[in-house]
């Protein structure tokens, strides 16, 4: 009695499948309203401890959105010559679109986390994790409501900080460009591109001891294995 009903249920795997990480955006402005449940979307992610790490820095001043145009492109050009024999290939790639679209914002770990410890003694990194969920949460609204959205990691922490005036003990984990695109891409982009593929899921699954690539032990569907 717990389970969703059919369509539901499609219409989750649909949005997980066909989500895309967006780069090409129309410059047309969001509703409030839309962007106020994409927000809340994320807002309803889970958190290590129900610390709720994430904060959000909407950015409306034009200025503001050109100079960290500035930083994300020195930060391309840095990645590229670290790259060495594919620093062309990425070159050529569209690697964020913070000049068109609709919405820009800043995501980013909330200052004074050493006072979480709740699920973070051996593990202090799931306050990361809990705000990559709230991104994740944002990416699958955003997609299920017919707009585009794009993370950008492309940047010097340190310097958007400074720009952003944020507290020396947070950190800004993405960049996220929203905004109404002509299409989604009909395959990740990356791949459309050439430049990774995605891999084989039975490749990356092993059962009770860690096995590569190149040795799975899965060999048969994940659901005809079972213990005797």
């Amino acid at each position: 009695m717990n389970r969703f009903d059919d369509a539901e249920i499609a219409a989750v795997y649909k949005v997980i499948a066909e989500r895309r990480d967006m780069r090409h955006f129309l410059p047309d402005p969001l509703d409030p309203a839309l962007l106020e449940r994409v927000l809340q979307a994320a807002h309803m992610a889970p958190s290590v401890g129900f610390m709720q790490p994430w904060r959000f820095i909407r950015i409306t001043d034009t200025d503001l959105r050109l100079k960290m145009h500035a930083l994300v492109e020195e930060e391309r050009v840095n990645t590229a010559q670290a790259l060495g024999e594919r620093e062309d290939a990425f070159m050529r790639l569209k690697v964020e679109g913070i000049r068109d679209c609709g919405e820009l914002l800043v995501v980013a770990l909330m200052d004074r986390r050493d006072a979480h410890i709740f699920g973070r003694r051996t593990l202090p990194e799931m306050d990361l994790c809990s705000v990559a969920c709230a991104i994740q949460n944002m990416w699958l609204a955003a997609r299920a409501e017919g707009i585009g959205m794009g993370w950008v990691s492309l940047f010097d922490p340190l310097a958007l900080s400074q720009l952003l005036r944020i507290p020396a003990d947070a950190k800004p984990l993405a960049i996220l460009c929203l905004g109404k695109v002509e299409a989604f891409y009909p395959r990740p982009m990356l791949e459309l591109e050439g430049w990774a593929k995605r891999q084989s899921l039975h490749d990356l699954v092993s059962e009770n001891t860690w096995c590569d690539g190149n040795s799975a032990v899965i060999n048969q569907p994940i659901e005809g294995k079972r213990d005797a």
